[in-house]
Formats: structure tokens, sequence, C-alpha cells
């Protein structure tokens, strides 16, 4: 009697697992969260290069333009010192020149966005273009205009 409770309770528990396991290899692998999956790798690896971008190119001609080999150091101090967590003195200011560098790279980020939406939108509209009509529609438009002679 007590072995066929236990393994009554073990079919049980098992059918609990399984239909979990089956719930997530449905979650997992719907082609929307695949696409997703995809596509922020792509993003990631797009964001990589668009750095890379802005940190080797626009950033030095920048640099060059306004005199300052970096965008970072730029700040107005406020003229008195204080102690920082480490007990170094230091002179409180305003470093404006980090916030400048990351609105330049969100701008261009942005952009490149942006561009790659616009580019693909257009690929999209003229594929959608290009498609020919399907031989059941003709046949229909043929039908059609044949029954209105």
């Amino acid at each position: 009697m007590r072995v066929t409770k236990l393994i009554t309770l073990i079919e049980r528990e098992k059918a609990k697992h399984m239909g979990m396991i089956k719930d997530f290899k449905e979650f997992a692998f719907k082609g929307n969260l695949i696409d997703m999956a995809i596509g922020i790798i792509m993003g990631t690896a797009a964001a990589a290069i668009v750095k890379s971008f802005i940190d080797n190119i626009i950033s030095p001609l920048i640099a060059v333009v306004a005199g300052v080999p970096d965008m970072s150091g730029l700040k107005y101090p406020l003229g008195q010192t204080i102690e920082n967590a480490k007990g170094e003195t230091v002179q409180a200011a305003i470093h404006y020149g980090t916030f400048l560098q990351n609105v330049i790279d969100f701008t261009i980020l942005a952009f490149v966005i942006f561009l790659a939406l616009r580019i693909t939108s257009k690929w999209m509209k003229k594929a959608e273009a290009e498609a020919p009509t399907p031989p059941d529609i003709v046949l229909l438009t043929e039908i059609r205009d044949a029954l209105k002679k």
C-alpha cells in the first residue's frame, strides 16, 4: 500500500515537472523570443561598432577643433577644495566634459539607429511593391472582369 502511494506521488511530481519543462520549451523557442534575442545580439554588436567610430574617429576630430585632447577632462572649477572618500584633497568642479561626450555619443548612436531603420523601412516597402500578385488573385480578377462584360 505504501509503495503504491509512493509511486503515485512520484508520478504526480514527475507530471508537474514535465508540464513545466513543456511550458518552458514553448516559451523559450517561440519565434518572437528568438528574434528578439538575435536583435539584442545584433544591437550590441552594432553599438560596439558605433562606439568605436565615436571613440576613434569623431572624438579625435572634435578634440582637434576644440583644442582639447580629451573632452572628459573638461571641467568648471568651483574654487574650493574638498576631501574625497580616499582622503585625497581634490578641487570641487562641475565636470561637463564627460556630459558633453555622452551627449555626442547618444546623438551619433541615435542617428545611426535612425539611418538603419530608414534603410530597413525602404527595403521592406520595396519588397512589398515588387511582390507579384498571387495566381489565385489574378484568376479572381479575370473572373470578375469577365462577369462585368
